[in-house]
């Protein structure tokens, strides 16, 4: 038996684990099935405090997805932690793949069926972050091939929901993608989405509002729009500059940032023509970890460096009123310049963010993670200072943040987390489609 581990010091405990006995027959206190329809035997274990996937499957497709899992990691893109790879076990036994669980992820059965979530427009924001997804993966050469809801898990990101690719075993890396592989991904993709709909439709679990063949056919229109944005030439004429500005700005509120521009004229100096050269996804999130080292996903990148804007404001407006009134400003005299922009952020992490979070209980973080939890205070602020016509406190909307909307909210740190599988049971941790 081979034992591969991708990074043993974050993981000293993996290779304690029974990985020469099949995965059923594993009877481990802390272990879990994991909800979805899975074609291959799939549980989840607790070890020492951290939450691992393991699945059972043939040696070829372990190390095919071994690979690609670390290669979409390196570029930096959205899918789980790959842990380790078991193949060669004896007689032919099946391997093992395990990757770590994506904390907070959510499943599509779950975010679909409702079960209390409050995320408006499901279908949209779903809809959303798979296209994003499959665009990102294309961009880097990545062929999917088997684009569906399950092998998918989503990530609330500030009012909008960010997609992880789970399941590459069909996978495959390229320099670049063809056309025609793209629209056979795409295809493949709006097949599978429209399939995973229709099931959860007929056993009653999909919201009323929630159609799944508009939601399907909508893919490829989505895809092409986003593509172009990102990828397509445009022209300019003389004097009109601006629209490259126009293009970045709208390539950053995307999340994308630009490595590099060409830019070429028509011979004659009368039309340029420039093509954007993208980078990864993650604008907001690589600004907002340079700034206070934070973890974030795109959206709520953006949303907490808003505020970290507004809080430069407030400081900004205080330091202007104490050189009015001769007092000492603390920042090295009587100048009204702005403030640096990382030291607005390092104050705005010790004086808002981090005593803001060090007032909720530790079990609620269960609930939500730190990001999105912030973002969903302002949020609530914005609320109550709207219903009460004036501003309302910070104090004031933490307060009743936890006691009115936190407090009832589900713990969505392991919502994929199914009961705990007893030794010699019924409980197999897959679903059957009558169970949908």
């Amino acid at each position: 038996m081979r034992l591969q581990i991708a990074t043993p010091s974050e993981h000293p405990h993996i290779a304690s684990l029974p990985f020469t006995e099949r995965l059923d027959d594993w009877t481990l206190p802390d272990m879990h099935g994991v909800l979805g329809l899975h074609r291959h035997v799939v549980r989840l274990i607790e070890l020492d405090g951290t939450s691992y996937v393991i699945k059972e499957l043939p040696d070829d497709l372990v190390t095919r997805e071994y690979r690609l899992l670390r290669e979409l990691a390196d570029a930096g893109l959205p899918t789980a932690e790959v842990v380790a790879a078991v193949t060669g076990k004896a007689d032919r036994v099946d391997g093992m793949l395990v990757t770590r669980h994506l904390d907070y992820s959510i499943p599509y059965r779950t975010l679909l069926a409702g079960r209390g979530l409050t995320i408006p427009y499901l279908g949209e924001r779903v809809l959303d972050a798979l296209v994003g997804l499959l665009v990102r993966l294309h961009l880097a050469g990545f062929f999917w091939g088997d684009c569906s809801l399950s092998n998918t898990l989503f990530r609330r990101d500030a009012g909008a929901l960010s997609a992880y690719a789970i399941d590459m075993e069909t996978g495959e890396l390229h320099r670049e993608l063809s056309p025609g592989q793209r629209t056979l991904d795409l295809q493949m993709a709006t097949e599978n989405v429209a399939g995973g709909l229709l099931d959860l439709q007929a056993g009653n679990r999909l919201q009323a509002d929630i159609d799944p063949m508009d939601i399907a056919l909508q893919i490829t229109d989505r895809y092409h729009r986003l593509w172009d944005e990102l990828t397509a030439a445009q022209e300019f004429g003389p004097g009109e500059t601006f629209k490259i500005d126009q293009r970045l700005e709208r390539l950053h509120d995307l999340g994308f940032d630009v490595e590099e521009m060409d830019i070429v004229d028509d011979g004659e100096g009368d039309r340029y023509r420039y093509i954007p050269r993208v980078v990864e996804h993650g604008f907001h999130r690589d600004r907002l970890k340079r700034l206070t080292g934070l973890e974030a996903t795109e959206n709520q990148a953006r949303r907490l460096l808003d505020d970290i804007r507004s809080f430069g404001g407030e400081m900004q407006r205080e330091r202007q009123s104490k050189i009015e009134q001769g007092l000492p400003t603390g920042h090295g005299g009587p100048s009204v310049r702005n403030l640096p922009d990382n030291v607005v952020a390092v104050r705005w992490l010790d004086d808002r963010f981090e005593p803001l979070m060090a007032r909720v209980p530790e079990p609620m973080f269960d609930k939500l993670e730190a990001a999105e939890l912030f973002h969903q205070l302002m949020e609530h602020r914005w609320f109550l200072s709207e219903k009460a016509g004036s501003d309302v406190t910070l104090d004031v909307a933490l307060e009743s943040y936890l006691a009115d909307v936190l407090a009832g909210a589900p713990d969505e740190r392991d919502i994929a987390r199914e009961a705990p599988l007893r030794a010699g049971g019924d409980e197999t941790g897959e679903l059957s489609r009558d169970d949908l």
